[in-house]
């Protein structure tokens, strides 16, 4: 059966412009726009008609770093596929791109296996998948070359967690080495692992063990200088970069000169970089375990080179990092010892609103609210412009958004499977108010309407940005 929606009277805004027209939705994609109250648009007919008058149109968010189930210091990620597309849903993201794990002395396919069997037929939205490569060999380099060619095009390595993820250099130049002959994208967790090791053993024995040591320990200066060296073993491999949740202003300037220098190097940061900081890792009465996650928040001084960074496009992309651990029963495993405090965050729910917040307060225009949400990581990780946009042809991925409502972030009325908000109490103004995942509503008028299942696994073609 053939269905038709249309989107009448928003202001549509997409990575390039931003038009007031109505938008036909057929069969699950895009099938035409026209400015509004034109006859071209009088002409379109539907069963559903959505109004949008005084509402923005906007393409689903595409969140290219997120971690449903991850197993991670002794537990696992609290939200499943199924909550965490849910809320992500519920954020105005509509695709989300996972990461599958290696075990180290297990095969690339056995890690992707696990994880196609953990999100299939459970999902709210549309998701891909990255392959963490913990263990490179011979074996796994072949594997590689399958994977890119069946649609797991990027690949993420860790210089960070000695014993778990962790990558030597010459393990990460034979990797490398493999992506720019098949193409594919390496992402890299820059920080300088094995010295962050001697200086978490030397706070330890100091007595040091509250949750601000860890982003005491793991110094800028360490991150700066394993992205340094991310990027030189990618020119040395004739390979492109990307470096994941940069946080530092160190970090930032290495991007920066690299780009300068026309190297395939590109940069993602994240909202709590943006918008938290060390303050909140030093909340007392080990409050501050609810804000460790790795790369470690900075002080906020670090936060206008970010915000520089996004508008002058040395930091291409924000997604979140998404790696919820409930502060009771999980984050608390690491009480009198912060190195046992798992690593990571909720935020899937929250980055389209706070980037919107981000506009209001003058750091990035509306266009550019889209790109680094919407478009650049749907271009970088190879589904545009099936994802990412609002044109003729595309997936039917469309959020209708409030940008007056406001609202406040709060874990009693987010939709996220953790016990607390990493933004609790703050006043943001801009809402999601309907979201259709390929043309089916999954938000519709602040009520779900979506099922586990409605999503597919989506294969990606390679980077779209290189040259």
């Amino acid at each position: 059966m053939s269905s038709r929606t249309v989107i009448r009277g928003g202001l549509v805004i997409t990575a390039s412009d931003e038009i007031h027209a109505d938008v036909l939705i057929e069969d699950g994609r895009i099938a035409a726009l026209a400015a509004s109250a034109t006859r071209a648009a009088e002409a379109f007919t539907a069963d559903r008609t959505i109004d949008a008058t005084g509402k923005y149109v906007i393409p689903g968010g595409v969140d290219a770093h997120t971690h449903m189930e991850l197993p991670f210091g002794g537990t696992f990620a609290s939200d499943t596929f199924e909550t965490g597309t849910r809320a992500a849903a519920w954020g105005g993201t509509t695709t989300v791109v996972d990461f599958a794990v290696q075990t180290v002395g297990q095969s690339l396919r056995q890690g992707l296996d696990t994880w196609h069997a953990k999100a299939e037929g459970t999902c709210a939205i549309d998701y891909g998948f990255h392959m963490i490569v913990s263990d490179v060999n011979q074996e796994t380099l072949k594997e590689m070359d399958l994977l890119v060619e069946e649609g797991v095009t990027s690949f993420k390595q860790f210089m960070a967690y000695p014993g778990v993820f962790y990558s030597d250099d010459g393990q990460i130049l034979r990797a490398m080495q493999r992506s720019a002959e098949n193409g594919g994208l390496i992402m890299m967790h820059a920080e300088n692992g094995i010295a962050i090791d001697v200086l978490v053993e030397q706070a330890l024995a100091r007595g040091e063990t509250d949750p601000r040591f860890h982003g005491e320990v793991r110094k800028a200066l360490l991150e700066a200088e394993a992205t340094h060296r991310a990027i030189r073993l990618a020119q040395v491999a004739g390979a492109p970069l990307y470096v994941v949740h940069v946080s530092a202003t160190e970090a930032v300037a290495e991007l920066t000169r690299a780009r300068d220098e026309g190297l395939n190097v590109f940069g993602e940061t994240c909202p709590q970089y943006l918008f938290l900081s060390t303050d909140n890792l030093a909340e007392p009465d080990f409050e501050g375990a609810k804000y460790v996650c790795s790369t470690p928040l900075r002080p906020k001084e670090h936060q206008n080179a970010l915000w520089r960074g996004l508008r002058t496009n040395d930091l291409q992309v924000v997604s979140t990092d998404h790696c919820p651990f409930c502060f009771t029963g999980q984050k608390d495993l690491g009480r009198g010892d912060f190195s046992k405090i798992p690593n990571g965050l909720p935020g899937v729910e929250n980055r389209m609103d706070l980037l919107h917040q981000a506009v209001l307060d003058g750091h990035i225009s509306r266009r550019r609210w889209i790109e680094i949400a919407c478009a650049t990581p749907a271009r970088m990780f190879g589904l545009y412009p099936k994802k990412g946009t609002i044109t003729p042809g595309a997936d039917a991925d469309v959020v209708v958004y409030d940008p007056a409502a406001e609202q406040v972030m709060s874990a009693g009325t987010h939709h996220m499977n953790v016990d607390y908000s990493a933004y609790e109490g703050k006043r943001v103004t801009g809402r999601v108010e309907t979201v259709l995942s390929r043309g089916v509503p999954v938000i519709t008028d602040r009520e779900y309407t979506g099922r586990a299942g409605h999503g597919v696994y989506t294969p990606r073609s390679t980077c779209q940005y290189l040259t």
